[in-house]
């Protein structure tokens, strides 16, 4: 039995009820493929903060290097401010760790209510809605330069700078690429801005040219981000895989979330595809302080993670249980959380994905 060691980090809001939730089901899926996952839980964020001054102790970083994955549920508070609580925890692992590439699913189950309707008020069927989205995640917009001058002046000023390097686009452009050349539809749509940004999108648009001459196979174009985000709603057949900068894609895969059905469906994995640091898995979603406490957050979306993290780890068959199980329970439709039109809970949900792993068909579908 191989065995993985992962750093939990359940973290704020519905974070520790998702991740409560999650992990015995990822135990038993890895489990059935002869896996066993060893989870070490670390008390970092808000709480933290507030007792120390710090999202997580300085060595942090050094006690999460020797583990095979991290695991987090979610980071925020209303009474700490979202600078404080992303920079103080997320974006310095991301960075620290080359976490380059943000991959984020973005497919219509079926089973969920339609959010879109085509040309003739039909819905989309839901092989019609299925992208990923290959964000650059360790610079660009949110590498943090910049600060405010002359504060309380009548002149006073932020800037905030983006920083974009020929090595973090290509890199990042690479594994778009790899993805993309792997998939049925081998389309890959390059989110830009070079129409406005005359140096930093000028560069991305050069670079991500340049990476695709050495895949032939791969039919590509850039859109500029706005008609892009407009083609996602009104012509989402026509993409699949969507490569963007870390601002970017952080709100073209929101969008995309959203358009599914629910943020609390969606997930992530920060991921450093060397390997030479450990990749970090969560939802997409936030901590959603508003139904914090109440049992009813949706798990999928850290379910679908925790399926992310066991294809990294080389479980592919745990992978598949996991994603299997949770597009039966939501074709199914009994046992749904309530933003979804259900009435089910958190703890519900993730037993119905549990009971539906030795399912025998429960792969995921084709790419």
């Amino acid at each position: 039995m191989s065995r993985h060691r992962v750093a939990v980090l359940a973290g704020d809001g519905i974070g520790p009820e998702v991740v409560e939730a999650s992990l015995p089901v990822l135990d038993e899926a890895a489990g059935l493929e002869g896996v066993r996952l060893e989870w070490v839980h670390f008390p970092w964020g808000c709480d933290h903060w507030q007792e120390t001054g710090r999202m997580m102790p300085a060595d942090g970083l050094d006690l999460l290097r020797p583990f095979d994955a991290i695991f987090l549920g979610a980071v925020g508070r209303p009474d700490v401010p979202d600078h404080v609580s992303v920079r103080g925890l997320i974006l310095p692992i991301r960075q620290a760790f080359h976490q380059y590439v943000n991959l984020r699913p973005m497919e219509l189950l079926s089973g969920l209510p339609p959010v879109l309707a085509g040309r003739g008020g039909a819905p989309f069927p839901p092989e019609s809605f299925r992208m990923v989205c290959v964000r650059e995640n360790s610079e660009g917009e949110y590498v943090g330069a910049g600060g405010r001058f002359d504060q309380g002046s009548p002149d006073e000023r932020a800037e905030q700078l983006s920083v974009f390097t020929r090595r973090g686009i290509e890199r990042v452009a690479r594994y778009a690429f790899h993805l993309a050349d792997r998939r049925s539809r081998r389309l890959l749509a390059s989110a830009t801005k070079s129409n406005a940004w005359q140096h930093a999108m000028v560069l991305w648009d050069e670079v991500v040219e340049e990476v695709a001459q050495d895949f032939p196979r791969v039919t590509w174009r850039p859109y500029h981000v706005d008609a892009l985000a407009a083609r996602m709603v009104s012509h989402p057949e026509s993409l699949d895989v969507i490569l963007a900068s870390n601002l970017f894609g952080d709100i073209l895969s929101d969008l995309g979330a959203a358009l599914t059905g629910s943020l609390g469906l969606a997930p992530g994995a920060n991921l450093n595809p060397e390997r030479s640091y450990p990749s970090m898995f969560e939802p997409i979603h936030g901590s959603a302080p508003d139904i914090a406490g109440r049992g009813i957050a949706n798990p999928i979306g850290t379910l679908w993670a925790g399926a992310l993290m066991l294809e990294h780890l080389g479980a592919p068959g745990a992978a598949a249980r996991v994603e299997g199980a949770i597009r039966a329970v939501v074709a199914e439709g009994a046992t749904l959380t309530p933003e979804l039109g259900g009435r089910a809970g958190t703890v519900e949900v993730a037993e119905a994905v549990r009971l539906r792993l030795g399912d025998a068909g429960g792969a995921p579908p084709p790419s």
